[in-house]
Formats: structure tokens, sequence, C-alpha cells
């Protein structure tokens, strides 16, 4: 399952930032290959670079990545209930206020990449599980409909978008 077989009635328009983000990529290669490159990626950034602002308000590298973990967690499960084909809508939630209260910055690094691969190796065997029907199943989340395939390919590009966040931004 590839990025481009997606189809403009199973995403909110939002999320065509984070699938150019991906790039055309395969699902569940992706899921795994990105980790790695993202990890091996920010243990190569410059050790000052974890607890810089480059504006007021702005996160710093370390709130980004619990930011990418709790983003994750949160679609995961969305893709969980719409494949199980819970009806439900399923509530957006308010970034800002997470950030807010995490204590990321207080944590090392090496943490918050171990919960980054936990959390990325469970979903990845959650993908793997669906089957292409339950990938192809839409619900609405954030008063949207997605699918959950498309669901799977925003976990790729949002990890990826921050990624070039840090490139332009904080490098």
């Amino acid at each position: 399952m590839k990025t481009s077989q997606l189809v403009e009635n199973e995403y909110p328009v939002y999320c065509e930032t984070y699938f150019k983000a991906a790039g055309e990529v395969v699902l569940i290669e992706e899921l795994e290959i990105c980790l790695h490159d993202f990890i091996r990626f920010v243990q190569n950034l410059p050790m000052d670079k974890f607890d810089y602002r480059y504006a007021e308000g702005k996160w710093t590298i370390k709130e980004i990545i619990q930011h990418i973990i709790d983003t994750e967690r949160i679609l995961a499960y969305r893709a969980l209930r719409i494949s199980r084909n819970d009806g439900t809508p399923l509530p957006g939630f308010d970034e800002n206020t997470y950030a807010a209260n995490t204590p990321a910055n207080t944590r090392s690094l090496q943490d918050l990449l171990t919960e980054l691969s936990a959390v990325r190796h469970s979903n990845l065997l959650l993908f793997k599980s669906f089957s292409e029907e339950q990938l192809l199943s839409k619900g609405i989340a954030s008063d949207q409909p997605i699918s959950v395939r498309a669901i799977g390919f925003m976990i790729i590009g949002h990890q990826k978008h921050h990624q070039n966040v840090f490139l332009e931004k904080y490098l």
C-alpha cells in the first residue's frame, strides 16, 4: 500500500502536508524505516540543540519528540477504533496543552527515543495486523473523515515533517 493510492475523500485536507513530507512510500516498510532514520538523525544532532527554542513560545527538540510520541499514540488509537468499525466520532486534541503538560525537557534523549521506538514497534505490529479491508475502513476523527491507511501515512509524514522542521529551524 503506497501513499499515491490514497484518495481525497479518505482524509482531511490538512493531511496533505504530512503525505507530502512522507513522500511516495510503502506503508508498512516506511513505518519501520523512518523510525530508524529519525533516531539516527536525532542522535547526530548537537547536544546543545535539544533544549534550544528558535523563538519565544516554540518547543524544544525534546518537546517535539514527546509531541511525536503523543500524536502517534493518539493516531494509532484512532486507527484501532476505526478498524474495529467503532462508528463513534473521535475528538481532536490540543497539542499545545499536551506539550505544556509534559516533562520532556527533564527527560534524557535516550529515554525519549526508547519510548518512541516502543510506541512505533507496537504500532507497526498493529498496522501489520490490519486486513486490506480494515486499512480501507473510514471513520470520523476531529470532525473529518479519515481512513485507517491514511492514519498510517500520517504517522510517517508527521514524524518526517518535524524532522524537516529540525533541519530548517533548529540547525
